[in-house]
Protein backbone atom coordinates (compact mmCIF):
# COMPACT_ATOMS: atom_id res chain seq x y z
CA UNK A 1 0.00 0.00 0.00
CA UNK A 2 2.65 2.48 0.73
CA UNK A 3 4.55 1.42 -2.20
CA UNK A 4 0.84 2.49 -4.68
CA UNK A 5 0.53 5.86 -2.55
CA UNK A 6 3.98 6.86 -3.51
CA UNK A 7 4.07 6.00 -6.96
CA UNK A 8 0.61 7.70 -7.00
CA UNK A 9 2.24 10.49 -5.53
CA UNK A 10 4.93 11.01 -7.53
CA UNK A 11 2.96 11.24 -10.60
CA UNK A 12 0.56 13.96 -9.21
CA UNK A 13 4.08 15.94 -8.81
CA UNK A 14 5.05 15.19 -12.11
CA UNK A 15 1.92 15.85 -13.58
CA UNK A 16 1.24 19.36 -11.85
CA UNK A 17 5.33 20.13 -13.31
CA UNK A 18 4.06 19.12 -16.78
CA UNK A 19 1.41 21.28 -15.97
CA UNK A 20 3.29 24.37 -15.81
CA UNK A 21 5.85 23.78 -18.51
CA UNK A 22 2.83 23.37 -20.69
CA UNK A 23 1.59 26.73 -19.14
CA UNK A 24 4.75 28.31 -19.87
CA UNK A 25 5.98 27.06 -23.19
CA UNK A 26 3.33 28.48 -25.46
CA UNK A 27 3.59 31.92 -23.77
CA UNK A 28 7.39 31.86 -24.40
CA UNK A 29 7.19 32.05 -28.29
CA UNK A 30 6.94 35.20 -30.48
CA UNK A 31 3.48 36.14 -31.52
CA UNK A 32 0.12 36.83 -30.29
CA UNK A 33 -2.75 34.71 -30.94
CA UNK A 34 -5.29 37.66 -31.29
CA UNK A 35 -3.13 39.26 -33.67
CA UNK A 36 -2.84 36.62 -35.33
CA UNK A 37 -6.56 35.44 -35.85
CA UNK A 38 -7.24 39.74 -36.68
CA UNK A 39 -5.02 39.15 -39.29
CA UNK A 40 -6.94 36.21 -41.27
CA UNK A 41 -10.15 38.21 -40.20
CA UNK A 42 -8.70 41.18 -42.10
CA UNK A 43 -9.08 39.36 -45.11
CA UNK A 44 -12.68 38.86 -44.96
CA UNK A 45 -13.44 43.01 -44.06
CA UNK A 46 -12.04 45.81 -41.97
CA UNK A 47 -11.51 45.25 -38.27
CA UNK A 48 -13.45 47.68 -35.59
CA UNK A 49 -12.60 48.14 -32.24
CA UNK A 50 -15.71 45.71 -31.19
CA UNK A 51 -14.24 43.22 -33.31
CA UNK A 52 -10.89 43.08 -31.61
CA UNK A 53 -12.70 43.11 -28.19
CA UNK A 54 -14.65 40.51 -29.39
CA UNK A 55 -11.77 38.54 -30.18
CA UNK A 56 -10.06 39.20 -27.20
CA UNK A 57 -13.07 38.24 -24.95
CA UNK A 58 -13.75 34.61 -27.29
CA UNK A 59 -9.82 33.90 -26.95
CA UNK A 60 -9.61 34.49 -23.22
CA UNK A 61 -6.87 37.06 -23.79
CA UNK A 62 -5.16 37.83 -20.26
CA UNK A 63 -1.56 38.40 -21.52
CA UNK A 64 -2.16 42.27 -19.73
CA UNK A 65 -3.07 40.52 -16.82
CA UNK A 66 -0.56 39.40 -13.59
CA UNK A 67 1.21 35.25 -14.76
CA UNK A 68 0.03 34.30 -11.86
CA UNK A 69 -3.55 35.30 -12.40
CA UNK A 70 -3.00 33.74 -15.80
CA UNK A 71 -2.02 30.75 -14.11
CA UNK A 72 -4.77 30.13 -11.92
CA UNK A 73 -7.06 30.81 -14.65
CA UNK A 74 -5.42 28.64 -16.64
CA UNK A 75 -5.85 25.89 -14.02
CA UNK A 76 -9.58 26.45 -13.46
CA UNK A 77 -10.04 25.95 -17.07
CA UNK A 78 -8.21 22.68 -17.40
CA UNK A 79 -9.93 21.20 -14.94
CA UNK A 80 -13.13 22.35 -16.62
CA UNK A 81 -12.15 20.93 -19.57
CA UNK A 82 -12.76 24.34 -21.10
CA UNK A 83 -9.57 24.62 -23.09
CA UNK A 84 -10.37 27.19 -25.78
CA UNK A 85 -10.78 28.23 -29.12
CA UNK A 86 -8.64 27.13 -31.73
CA UNK A 87 -7.07 29.83 -33.91
CA UNK A 88 -6.28 27.71 -36.52
CA UNK A 89 -9.71 26.10 -36.77
CA UNK A 90 -11.52 28.92 -35.14
CA UNK A 91 -14.25 28.59 -33.82
CA UNK A 92 -14.24 25.30 -33.35
CA UNK A 93 -13.74 24.37 -29.40
CA UNK A 94 -9.92 22.56 -28.33
CA UNK A 95 -11.73 20.05 -27.21
CA UNK A 96 -13.23 19.14 -30.22
CA UNK A 97 -10.27 19.32 -32.22
CA UNK A 98 -8.31 17.08 -30.04
CA UNK A 99 -11.68 14.50 -29.97
CA UNK A 100 -11.44 14.32 -33.88
CA UNK A 101 -7.48 13.63 -34.14
CA UNK A 102 -6.93 11.66 -31.00
CA UNK A 103 -8.58 8.55 -32.30
CA UNK A 104 -6.32 7.97 -35.45
CA UNK A 105 -3.46 8.79 -33.60
CA UNK A 106 -4.76 6.41 -30.75
CA UNK A 107 -4.94 3.64 -33.28
CA UNK A 108 -1.83 4.10 -35.56
CA UNK A 109 0.46 4.92 -33.00
CA UNK A 110 -0.83 2.19 -30.77
CA UNK A 111 -1.29 -0.77 -32.64
CA UNK A 112 2.13 0.20 -34.21
CA UNK A 113 3.66 0.18 -30.77
CA UNK A 114 2.24 -2.41 -29.26
CA UNK A 115 2.79 -4.90 -32.73
CA UNK A 116 6.06 -3.37 -32.86
CA UNK A 117 7.06 -4.04 -28.63
CA UNK A 118 5.33 -7.51 -29.33
CA UNK A 119 7.12 -8.82 -32.18
CA UNK A 120 10.56 -7.31 -31.29
CA UNK A 121 10.11 -8.97 -27.40
CA UNK A 122 9.73 -12.36 -29.25
CA UNK A 123 11.75 -12.72 -31.74
CA UNK A 124 14.77 -11.37 -29.07
CA UNK A 125 13.47 -13.87 -26.84
CA UNK A 126 14.10 -16.39 -29.35
CA UNK A 127 17.67 -14.81 -30.77
CA UNK A 128 18.88 -15.25 -27.14
CA UNK A 129 17.54 -18.74 -26.89
CA UNK A 130 19.20 -20.34 -29.66
CA UNK A 131 22.70 -18.12 -29.60
CA UNK A 132 24.33 -18.57 -32.89
CA UNK A 133 21.21 -19.30 -35.40
CA UNK A 134 20.25 -17.25 -38.62
CA UNK A 135 18.00 -15.50 -36.26
CA UNK A 136 20.89 -14.20 -33.94
CA UNK A 137 22.57 -12.96 -36.64
CA UNK A 138 20.07 -10.73 -38.71
CA UNK A 139 19.77 -8.76 -35.02
CA UNK A 140 22.22 -5.95 -36.78
CA UNK A 141 20.26 -6.31 -39.48
CA UNK A 142 16.87 -5.24 -38.22
CA UNK A 143 18.29 -3.10 -35.17
CA UNK A 144 19.56 -0.99 -38.82
CA UNK A 145 16.10 0.10 -39.19
CA UNK A 146 16.03 1.88 -36.06
CA UNK A 147 18.58 4.27 -36.99
CA UNK A 148 17.00 5.29 -40.33
CA UNK A 149 14.96 8.50 -39.11
CA UNK A 150 11.11 8.32 -39.43
CA UNK A 151 10.50 10.79 -42.67
CA UNK A 152 13.28 8.87 -44.43
CA UNK A 153 11.56 5.71 -43.97
CA UNK A 154 8.12 6.97 -44.52
CA UNK A 155 9.23 8.31 -47.53
CA UNK A 156 10.57 4.81 -48.88
CA UNK A 157 7.55 2.91 -47.76
CA UNK A 158 5.77 5.39 -49.27
CA UNK A 159 7.58 5.13 -52.75
CA UNK A 160 7.92 1.49 -52.95
CA UNK A 161 4.55 0.72 -51.63
CA UNK A 162 1.89 3.26 -53.44
CA UNK A 163 3.84 4.56 -55.82
CA UNK A 164 4.94 2.02 -57.52
CA UNK A 165 3.46 -1.26 -56.65
CA UNK A 166 0.12 0.69 -55.24
CA UNK A 167 -0.53 -1.67 -52.87
CA UNK A 168 -1.85 1.21 -50.50
CA UNK A 169 -2.81 4.46 -50.82
CA UNK A 170 -0.29 7.89 -50.83
CA UNK A 171 -1.83 9.80 -48.18
CA UNK A 172 -4.93 10.62 -46.12
CA UNK A 173 -6.55 8.96 -43.07
CA UNK A 174 -9.94 7.29 -45.15
CA UNK A 175 -11.70 7.54 -48.55
CA UNK A 176 -13.59 10.39 -49.08
CA UNK A 177 -16.13 9.12 -51.40
CA UNK A 178 -18.08 7.95 -48.43
CA UNK A 179 -20.48 10.47 -45.83
CA UNK A 180 -17.59 10.81 -42.72
CA UNK A 181 -16.26 8.93 -40.46
CA UNK A 182 -18.92 6.69 -39.07
CA UNK A 183 -18.71 3.18 -37.46
CA UNK A 184 -20.12 0.99 -40.28
CA UNK A 185 -17.40 -0.86 -41.73
CA UNK A 186 -17.43 0.78 -45.01
CA UNK A 187 -15.67 3.69 -43.11
CA UNK A 188 -13.56 1.35 -40.58
CA UNK A 189 -11.97 -0.72 -43.26
CA UNK A 190 -10.86 2.45 -44.94
CA UNK A 191 -9.53 3.69 -42.45
CA UNK A 192 -7.48 0.50 -41.52
CA UNK A 193 -6.38 0.14 -45.52
CA UNK A 194 -5.25 4.32 -44.78
CA UNK A 195 -3.36 3.65 -41.54
CA UNK A 196 -1.60 0.24 -42.76
CA UNK A 197 1.33 1.74 -44.22
CA UNK A 198 1.81 4.62 -41.74
CA UNK A 199 1.51 1.77 -38.57
CA UNK A 200 3.79 -0.53 -40.06
CA UNK A 201 6.13 2.65 -40.81
CA UNK A 202 6.32 2.73 -37.11
CA UNK A 203 7.12 -0.89 -36.38
CA UNK A 204 9.70 -1.30 -38.84
CA UNK A 205 11.44 1.60 -37.00
CA UNK A 206 10.69 0.48 -33.64
CA UNK A 207 10.89 -3.42 -33.27
CA UNK A 208 14.68 -3.79 -33.78
CA UNK A 209 15.19 -1.93 -30.54
CA UNK A 210 12.82 -3.73 -28.80
CA UNK A 211 14.83 -7.04 -30.54
CA UNK A 212 17.96 -6.67 -29.50
CA UNK A 213 17.47 -4.81 -25.96
CA UNK A 214 15.76 -8.24 -25.07
CA UNK A 215 18.29 -10.17 -27.25
CA UNK A 216 21.03 -9.22 -24.81
CA UNK A 217 19.11 -9.54 -21.44
CA UNK A 218 18.16 -13.03 -22.40
CA UNK A 219 21.82 -13.95 -22.98
CA UNK A 220 22.81 -12.30 -19.97
CA UNK A 221 20.12 -14.21 -17.73
CA UNK A 222 20.66 -17.74 -19.23
CA UNK A 223 24.13 -17.42 -17.13
CA UNK A 224 21.96 -16.98 -13.49
CA UNK A 225 22.53 -19.73 -11.06
CA UNK A 226 18.61 -20.18 -11.08
CA UNK A 227 18.61 -21.33 -14.94
CA UNK A 228 21.23 -23.61 -14.25
CA UNK A 229 19.59 -25.22 -11.61
CA UNK A 230 16.24 -25.25 -13.68
CA UNK A 231 18.40 -27.22 -16.53
CA UNK A 232 19.15 -29.93 -14.01
CA UNK A 233 15.97 -30.26 -12.42
CA UNK A 234 15.34 -31.28 -15.75
CA UNK A 235 12.40 -28.44 -16.63
CA UNK A 236 11.23 -28.62 -19.82
CA UNK A 237 13.52 -25.81 -22.14
CA UNK A 238 10.06 -24.24 -23.55
CA UNK A 239 9.27 -23.65 -19.11
CA UNK A 240 12.96 -22.48 -18.54
CA UNK A 241 12.53 -20.02 -21.65
CA UNK A 242 9.41 -18.52 -20.90
CA UNK A 243 8.96 -19.30 -17.08
CA UNK A 244 12.36 -18.54 -15.99
CA UNK A 245 14.78 -16.37 -18.66
CA UNK A 246 12.36 -14.68 -20.90
CA UNK A 247 10.40 -12.91 -17.58
CA UNK A 248 13.52 -11.76 -16.11
CA UNK A 249 14.58 -10.75 -19.28
CA UNK A 250 11.90 -8.69 -20.15
CA UNK A 251 12.48 -6.48 -17.41
CA UNK A 252 13.95 -3.22 -18.84
CA UNK A 253 11.78 -3.50 -21.91
CA UNK A 254 8.67 -3.17 -19.84
CA UNK A 255 9.97 -0.19 -18.03
CA UNK A 256 10.95 1.54 -20.87
CA UNK A 257 7.65 0.21 -22.82
CA UNK A 258 5.73 3.71 -21.69
CA UNK A 259 9.08 5.96 -22.27
CA UNK A 260 8.91 5.03 -25.84
CA UNK A 261 5.55 6.29 -26.23
CA UNK A 262 6.15 10.03 -25.58
CA UNK A 263 9.32 9.47 -28.59
CA UNK A 264 6.60 7.51 -31.10
CA UNK A 265 4.43 10.48 -30.40
CA UNK A 266 6.86 13.03 -31.52
CA UNK A 267 8.15 10.74 -34.13
CA UNK A 268 4.48 10.84 -35.69
CA UNK A 269 4.33 14.40 -36.40
CA UNK A 270 7.06 13.56 -39.04
CA UNK A 271 5.04 10.82 -40.30
CA UNK A 272 1.32 11.93 -40.42
CA UNK A 273 3.18 15.34 -42.10
CA UNK A 274 4.30 12.91 -45.13
CA UNK A 275 1.17 10.37 -45.02
CA UNK A 276 -1.33 13.52 -44.79
CA UNK A 277 -2.46 11.69 -41.58
CA UNK A 278 -5.07 13.37 -39.86
CA UNK A 279 -3.66 12.66 -36.39
CA UNK A 280 -2.47 14.43 -33.16
CA UNK A 281 0.73 15.10 -34.84
CA UNK A 282 -0.17 16.60 -37.81
CA UNK A 283 -2.75 18.82 -35.91
CA UNK A 284 0.16 19.68 -33.57
CA UNK A 285 2.16 20.87 -35.94
CA UNK A 286 -0.41 23.35 -37.21
CA UNK A 287 -0.95 24.64 -33.73
CA UNK A 288 2.48 25.44 -33.84
CA UNK A 289 2.89 27.36 -36.58
CA UNK A 290 0.04 28.97 -35.56
CA UNK A 291 1.18 29.92 -32.22
CA UNK A 292 -2.19 28.58 -31.34
CA UNK A 293 -1.64 28.83 -27.40
CA UNK A 294 -5.36 26.57 -26.36
CA UNK A 295 -4.53 24.47 -29.01
CA UNK A 296 -0.89 23.74 -28.64
CA UNK A 297 -1.83 23.06 -24.34
CA UNK A 298 -4.80 21.06 -25.29
CA UNK A 299 -2.69 18.35 -27.50
CA UNK A 300 0.39 18.66 -24.94
CA UNK A 301 -1.94 18.12 -21.82
CA UNK A 302 -3.46 15.05 -23.79
CA UNK A 303 0.26 13.76 -24.77
CA UNK A 304 1.58 14.40 -21.07
CA UNK A 305 -1.62 12.50 -19.46
CA UNK A 306 -1.29 9.45 -22.05
CA UNK A 307 2.26 9.28 -21.14
CA UNK A 308 2.24 9.82 -17.43
CA UNK A 309 -0.78 7.32 -16.88
CA UNK A 310 1.05 4.13 -19.33
CA UNK A 311 3.87 4.79 -16.57
CA UNK A 312 1.76 4.84 -13.66
CA UNK A 313 0.18 1.68 -15.54
CA UNK A 314 3.88 -0.12 -16.63
CA UNK A 315 5.16 0.17 -12.71
CA UNK A 316 2.11 -1.23 -11.18
CA UNK A 317 2.61 -4.46 -14.00
CA UNK A 318 6.48 -4.07 -12.47
CA UNK A 319 4.97 -5.29 -9.27
CA UNK A 320 2.97 -8.06 -10.35
CA UNK A 321 5.74 -9.10 -12.76
CA UNK A 322 8.83 -8.46 -10.23
CA UNK A 323 7.28 -9.11 -7.04
CA UNK A 324 10.77 -7.87 -4.96
CA UNK A 325 10.33 -4.90 -6.22
CA UNK A 326 7.02 -4.91 -3.93
CA UNK A 327 8.82 -6.20 -1.33
CA UNK A 328 11.41 -4.03 -1.37
CA UNK A 329 9.70 -1.40 -0.96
Amino acid sequence: MNYLARKISFYVVALWAALTLNFLIPRLLPGNPVEILIQKLAARGPITPELRNSVELLLGDTSNDPIFVQYVNYLKGIFAGDFGVSITYYPQPVVEIIAQALPWTIVMIGIGTIIAFVVGITLGMLAGWKRGSWLDNLVPVTTMFQAVPYFWLALILLYVSAVQFKIFPVSGGYSYTGAGPSWDWDFISSAIYYGTLPALTIVISSFGGWLLGMRNMMVSTLSEDYIVTAEAKGLRPTRIMMAYAARNAILPSVAGFAISLGFVVSGSIVTEQVFSYPGVGSTLLQAVNNNDYSLMQGLFLVITLTVLGANLIVDLLYTVIDPRTRARS
